[in-house]
């Protein structure tokens, strides 16, 4: 049987009038239940397509359900909650009166303001102006916003950025109570390691389209994933010998050979270097870091830096 999906668009295109493809037809599909994160460099479409799926813009071309819904109909927003760019609030007003005038435009009894208050641990300082808040309690507040309706599901653009390491901790504590709670979260970021350390599962975004969807493992499998490194003596004959046995997998990296084969064929490697009289001293698997991957994928020449905040096309 099919899992259910949070989120599903087929071809989902948005061009400016400016001429600038923000997104090009894009399929992406989001399962219920699961934390997914949508990840690419500052400018790849990120905030785009979170504002069509929230209903905030107009595609192009091609469709999308969100909650089971057209974004922006009434049936989809009753069921989702969303914090795309920066919160906004009244400065002057406590976090709880934000709140408050929040709930009264949802149409959300007064009586869900405490329970996400305390949700997002934000309870001591409700009664604070909102101007006074850290950029992580602002953050917070947002998603508190986004949660009164008790959505099932919950966009996050970008939730960790401005963050110190204990606001980006907190912020990923509360991510993974949602999903123990039952609710779908699909989050943007460009931060490799806060995707790998939250989400399910990954989806690629480079210049307004889809390049890569899964798992991190899986995503490291399609990259070259993991290598097998082997130090040994002679060098010469045993690149030989492993040319023989595995064609155009071998190479000679810093006095190693380095082979692109599964990890499991590790031990017969081995056994059969030793057989031939080949001394091993090392021999180990490399994993492909998620950053490498992440290049590749994007074909991005340097990291996007985690202080630049925004810079999406819009």
């Amino acid at each position: 049987m099919a899992q259910a999906l949070a989120v599903e668009t087929h071809g989902l295109t948005k061009r400016y009038r400016t001429g600038v493809l923000a997104v090009n037809d894009l399929d992406l599909r989001v399962r219920a239940g699961e934390v997914y994160g949508f990840l690419g460099p500052n400018g790849a479409g990120k905030t785009t397509t979170l504002r069509l799926l929230s209903g905030l813009l107009h595609p192009t071309s091609g469709t999308a359900m969100v909650a089971g819904a057209s974004p922006g109909s009434p049936a989809s927003l009753a069921r989702m909650g969303a914090m795309v760019e920066t919160p906004a609030f009244y400065p002057y007003l406590s976090g709880r009166d934000n709140l408050r005038v929040v709930a009264r435009y949802a149409g959300v009894p007064k009586s869900r303001i405490e329970p996400v208050l305390k949700l997002v641990d934000l309870t001591d300082r409700a009664r604070h102006k909102f101007k006074t808040y850290s950029t992580g309690m602002k953050q917070r507040l947002g998603v508190a916003a986004a949660l009164l309706k008790g959505p099932d599901l919950l966009i996050l653009d970008e939730p960790t950025s401005g963050l110190d390491p204990q606001g980006t901790m907190e912020m990923r504590a509360l991510i993974k109570e949602l999903k123990q709670g039952g609710r779908t979260v699909l989050l943007s970021s460009h931060l490799l390691n806060e995707v790998e350390l939250t989400c399910d599962r990954v989806g690629v975004i480079a210049k307004g389209k889809l390049v890569a969807e899964g798992t991190v493992d899986e995503l490291r499998a399609r990259s070259g994933g993991r290598t097998l490194r082997i130090r040994a003596t002679p060098l010469e004959q045993a690149q030989r010998s492993l040319e023989s046995l595995l064609p155009e997998q071998v190479r000679v990296i810093d006095g190693s050979l380095i082979l692109n084969v599964d990890h499991a064929q590790a031990a017969s490697i081995n056994r059969r270097l030793v057989s031939e009289g080949i001394d091993v001293s090392e021999l180990r698997v490399d994993e492909q870091s998620l950053e490498d991957v992440f290049l590749q994928l994007t074909e991005t020449p340097t990291l996007p830096s985690p202080a630049t905040g925004g810079g999406e096309q819009r």
